[in-house]
């Protein structure tokens, strides 16, 4: 769930409403009749008018959802700015702010008066205002160029037409392209750039069963931060600075009063990062046998050896906690996401689609002239890639992502003698060895011997494949592992510089290039063809008038769907679709880090099935922690509000299920559910854990 580079698509929708109505990451700015209608028919007791209207601002609900930077998402909860998100959308902050005496990972941060409030140095966050269709403007760019630019790619036309956009409307516009250059959009957006960190619980509430419940039903978590938007006192968009005043918000979210219950209307408004639903069966096979399967094994274990590293001392856990996490969800992710493909068959699905296309371009002069040999040219050229793409892959993983220091050697090599003292102290030296051991070995154990570098070949043959010795004579004998060079002055780092080129550590990362394990001729050719496929899959869908919705890309996007149980793999049912305060405390255990309750928590929980109170505390299940409903999410909608048919807050959606992590590529029909932190959960924490009344006082203003 990280920042990205945006490209936004479009939705078509006809009356001829094929799709079932809870799939689909839905355009916000192009719901029409057909799909409000779907939607009343389900619960929406909204227009679609109420949702987006560009031309009354501060009137819909989408003037309430903003983007973090592109990516997470999170929404406005009242008049004066107060941003509601999840607690892993604000983990990098949390960590950047701690230290070992101030632990806010550990112990939570709760800002009881407004000048408590804590600014966050580069974040953002932005508003969607309008978005502006230009495709025949981007299209005779391309066909013709600019003055003096007669080839225009991706890059130079987005900043150009951004540029332009920019200047004409005074906010931040961005180009999307969807459906590989068949539609273009330029999304305006105002930024704001003082925002500050109001509240987080602590993570033994916020990641309640951490890693291991990661993607999996049932769960348990308190996955909410609030942050504070600010402007410059005349309201206008600033920097930081003292004198800034809250965000006034015409139209804020209200929060339900009522109680969720199976069956209800749900709806997410968020800004999912990205799926590939028009990818290719040849692009996915060669994603699940070829690419996926050597790296989810090389990560799985580097993480195991962190994780190992973590659990031993506390110290290192704060150093590594905000990459464990980043990293680790990244793996889960892949590594499911095949197991998913290969249950549900998503090749066999795609193979069958594509029989269909095939058709349909044979059908006519034009499109057989255009996309004849489409799919056949895709085969020859992933057959092609593969052959290149297992030592490619090893390059990248261990010259690349191993360890911090092979970062740090590449850019020496790139940029000169430059180096990060934040960077050196967030490395454990003992940590990054047993990495580096790992990621040595790999590297002769999977790496072609012809395409590797004199030095590994002398280095082998040296101490004659004795990996301890290698490690040692590599890693010990390095002035990049010595304190002396990370925290010298720019004068003695100049002096050292020259002794770079013979520093072993060095040398074993930064002896090969990438374009040595790169085909560009072949990597340009997949690019063409892949964007030709999405163009000819597309116009195929336009030509039989079904309705399609375009791929996810960090643009605002609706999704509805129905509060309901889910079918796992074992083929029984999970209800009821809920969890409560009783199952924490069930499975809290104080020698299992990610089971681990304070005591103020465990105190405080019990007290909430004893006691009566108006967020539903009282009795074993009367108060929701997480529940479960069939939206369609991805990467991006972390953080993004769960709305019932009113248009009421309900939840924050905070993860998916183990079971449709092949929807990146596509959707799974039954099995896609979005989990999601009830929003009472969040109010009884801020309550009756945080005292926050303040906060409180503030949301019953609304």
């Amino acid at each position: 769930m990280l920042r990205k580079f945006v490209f936004t698509v479009a939705l078509l929708l006809s009356s001829t409403f094929v799709l079932l109505a809870d799939e689909g990451m839905w355009m916000i700015h192009s719901l029409n009749e057909a799909l409000e209608k779907k939607m009343q028919e389900r619960g929406l007791e909204l227009s679609a008018r109420e949702i987006y209207n560009s031309e009354a601002p501060g009137t819909s609900l989408a003037d309430a959802v903003v983007s973090l930077d592109f990516g997470c998402t999170g929404s406005i909860i009242s008049k004066e700015g107060l941003l509601i998100t999840n607690h892993h959308c604000a983990y990098s902050d949390l960590y950047r702010l701690s230290t070992p005496q101030c632990n806010y990972l550990e112990g939570g941060y709760w800002a009881y008066k407004d000048v408590d409030e804590i600014p966050i140095e580069g974040k953002s966050v932005q508003f969607l205002r309008k978005v502006i269709d230009v495709t025949e403007e981007a299209q005779e760019i391309i066909k013709k160029g600019l003055p003096g630019i007669p080839s225009v790619g991706a890059r130079k036309l987005a900043f150009h037409m951004e540029k332009k956009y920019e200047k004409e409307s005074g906010m931040m516009a961005s180009l999307a392209s969807m459906w590989g250059g068949s539609k273009y959009y330029i999304c305006l957006y105002q930024e704001y750039h003082d925002v500050r960190l109001v509240a987080a619980p602590p993570i033994c509430m916020a990641s309640f069963g951490g890693d291991i419940d990661n993607w999996q039903w049932p769960q348990q978590k308190c996955d909410f931060a609030m942050y504070r938007v600010y402007t410059a006192p005349d309201g206008s968009p600033a920097q930081y600075a003292k004198e800034n005043i809250p965000l006034h918000c015409a139209n804020p979210l209200k929060i339900a009063k009522r109680a969720i219950r199976e069956g209800d209307f749900a709806m997410v408004m968020g800004y999912p990062g990205s799926t590939d639903r028009y990818s290719s069966s040849f692009e996915v096979d060669y994603k699940q046998t070829v690419t996926l399967p050597l790296t989810n094994e090389i990560r799985g274990e580097r993480l195991r050896i962190i994780k190992d590293q973590m659990n031993k001392d506390e110290v290192v856990r704060l150093k590594y906690s905000d990459k464990y996490f980043t990293y680790s969800n990244v793996h889960e992710f892949q590594r499911m996401q095949k197991e998913c493909c290969d249950r549900f068959s998503v090749v066999a699905k795609k193979q069958e689609l594509e029989k269909e296309l095939q058709v349909w371009i044979e059908a006519d002069s034009a499109r057989a002239a255009r996309w004849g040999s489409l799919l056949a040219d895709l085969d020859k050229a992933y057959k092609e890639s593969a052959k290149l793409a297992r030592n490619r892959i090893v390059f990248q993983e261990v010259m690349f992502r191993s360890t911090p220091l092979a970062v740090i050697a590449t850019r020496l090599s790139a940029k000169g003698s430059r180096w990060n003292d934040k960077e050196w102290e967030a490395i454990d030296l003992p940590t990054e060895r047993r990495v580096f051991d790992f990621s040595l070995r790999t590297w002769y154990e999977k790496m072609d011997e012809a395409l590797m570098a004199d030095c590994h070949k002398e280095l082998y043959a040296r101490y004659q494949g004795d990996y301890d010795q290698m490690v040692a004579a590599v890693w010990d004998r390095s002035m990049l592992t010595d304190g002396r060079f990370a925290f010298a002055d720019s004068l003695q780092r100049a002096q050292w510089a020259d002794s770079l080129a013979n520093d072993p550590l060095y040398q074993f990362f930064t002896s090969l290039k990438i374009a040595r394990f790169n085909d560009l001729t072949l990597s340009r050719q997949l690019q063409d063809l892949n964007r030709e496929y999405k163009q000819a899959l597309y116009a195929m869908r336009l030509d039989k008038k079904q309705p399609q919705y375009p791929d996810a890309n960090s643009t605002l996007r609706l999704t509805y769907g129905t509060v309901g149980p889910l079918a796992p793999a074992d083929g029984s049912i999970n209800k009821p679709c809920f969890t409560y305060p009783a199952q924490i405390l069930e499975k809290e255990n104080p020698d299992v880090y990610e089971f681990r309750l304070r005591k103020d928590v465990k105190t405080a929980l019990k007290k909430a099935l004893r006691g009566k109170g108006h967020w539903g505390a009282g009795g074993r299940e009367t108060m929701y922690v997480n529940f479960l409903s069939d939206n369609d999410i991805s990467g991006g909608n972390s953080g993004s509000p769960v709305l019932n048919g009113r248009g009421e807050l309900i939840g924050l959606a905070f993860d998916g299920n183990s079971e449709s992590l092949a929807s990146d590529v596509d959707y799974t029909l039954e099995y896609n559910k979005c989990v999601s932190v009830d929003i009472r959960y969040v109010l009884w924490t801020l309550d009756k854990y945080a005292h926050m009344k303040r906060i409180l006082k503030e949301l019953e203003k609304m």
